[in-house]
């Protein structure tokens, strides 16, 4: 019971100091139906007089409004309102030709566009607030996540650069969409990253050292190609960063995962500004920067490569959860997912590491491996498809061969019997001719 949300009157007869009224106080946190200015003007008109209420008498010189704002402040301490920033960034130049007909968070991965998986886990923890940090095609962004905000009850707006801002920028551009009276600590993701979103630990963990602000990290194999994080292992606590190694100093990098308390806003001029390399350092320095292991898997799924590398990643992660989302049959090999509308002939064999989207058809003896196949696109009969990504409403004829690395953009035809090998493909186009090596094609 962390708010007064209802107020609900029974046998009020009069207002006046002779006439019994007796008043039920409704306590709700789920749906905060009064405001507290709603509460003080009611209020206001109850101490104007004398009467029974709930069995305690007031009188016009008892305060009855200090008593309930001191009583809505103690109960909301136990209720957190959260925010958070998704770097949305710019073009998605790596993904083309995808990014070419909708923003790169918006396009398809594992059947739901990329920005939903992390949206649905900040809402999972009770995030109430999204801002999208983005300087190209705000209002489809927008647009398009409109009927998502009210299925999943969370606001969701945009931050527009005029510039590109880097990584620190827009946190100072949506200071005001940031801060609220509560003090709260906000989210900061990368739009490019896939994750299980540990959020909930992050929080305790945030909250059990007390700094000033926390970054997730992630192990990898080889840390000389990226900026490596050096840390205290019990503690957590960042000592430094060095860029690209040449000597092993550890092997976590950034996740692109933060939790920050709003005193780091202070720190952010509004301009384009590295938050790794301009402002992590600083708080570091000062001994308030703390980093957290993430668990499970962890990719940036920004470029095709690493897209497909993710989805086998998120589809291994599926199997470990035992997810029913999980296809399974004598015509499924290894961890597939299927839409419900998608439709699959006989004499098939898909996966593994597949994703079929919605309106999908697949014609007989289709054989898939190690791809997207998105929305409204048709496979037909014998044809062969792998380490591929089919953009949507787009066609792979009969008995044709798509693989390494082949990307189709949107409503893409590849006719009967073509092979094509890492063929990167335009929106709107036929390929009649077979791609022998990797190239693109306008």
């Amino acid at each position: 019971m962390n708010g007064i949300t209802g107020i609900t009157t029974h046998s009020v007869t009069s207002f006046s100091s002779s006439s019994p009224v007796l008043l039920l106080l409704l306590l709700d946190s789920d749906s905060p139906a009064l405001t507290r200015s709603g509460l003080t003007l009611f209020l206001s008109l109850l101490n104007c007089f004398s009467f029974p209420l709930s069995g305690f008498y007031l009188f016009p010189s008892f305060n009855l409004i200090a008593i309930f704002n001191f009583f809505l402040r103690g109960k909301s301490k136990g209720h957190i309102t959260m925010k958070a920033l998704i770097l949305v960034g710019g073009f998605g130049t790596r993904l083309r030709p995808l990014t070419l007909s909708f923003p790169k968070p918006l396009v398809d991965f594992a059947n739901k566009p990329m920005i939903l998986h992390q949206i649905e886990a900040l809402k999972a923890i009770g995030v109430s607030e999204v801002v999208l940090a983005i300087n190209y095609q705000p209002e489809v962004m927008l647009n398009f996540l409109k009927d998502f905000e009210e299925k999943l009850g969370i606001k969701i707006t945009c931050s527009q650069e005029t510039e590109p801002l880097g990584t620190a920028g827009p946190l100072a551009l949506a200071r005001d969409k940031l801060i609220d009276e509560s003090g709260e600590p906000f989210f900061v993701l990368n739009s490019d990253v896939i994750s299980e979103y540990p959020l909930k630990e992050m929080i305790e963990f945030h909250k059990s050292h007390g700094g000033e602000a926390s970054i997730m990290v992630t192990k990898v194999d080889e840390p000389s190609k990226y900026g490596v994080v050096v840390m205290e292992e019990k503690t957590g606590k960042v000592e430094k960063f060095v860029e690209k190694p040449k000597l092993f100093v550890g092997n976590k990098i950034n996740a692109g995962i933060y939790l920050l308390n709003p005193s780091v806003l202070d720190r952010i001029e509004l301009r384009p500004t590295s938050i790794e390399k301009e402002v992590f350092p600083k708080i570091a320095a000062e001994e308030k920067l703390y980093a957290m292991v993430l668990p499970g898997f962890w990719m940036d799924i920004g470029q095709p490569k690493d897209y497909i590398t993710g989805l086998r990643l998120y589809l291994d992660s599926l199997r470990k959860k035992s997810s029913p989302k999980l296809a399974s049959g004598a015509h499924i090999v290894g961890n597939v997912i299927v839409d419900e509308t998608a439709k699959i002939g006989e004499g098939c064999l898909i996966g593994p590491d597949v994703a079929i989207g919605p309106g999908c058809i697949v014609e007989s003896g289709v054989r898939l491996s190690r791809c997207t196949v998105m929305r409204g696109v048709r496979i037909k009969k014998h044809a062969c498809v792998s380490s591929s990504i089919i953009g949507w409403h787009s066609t792979v004829g009969q008995w044709a061969r798509v693989e390494n690395m082949t990307i189709l953009g949107e409503d893409v035809h590849v006719c009967d019997e073509i092979y094509t090998n890492g063929g990167v493909i335009l929106p709107h186009k036929e390929i009649k001719s077979s791609i022998l090596k990797p190239e693109i094609v306008m």
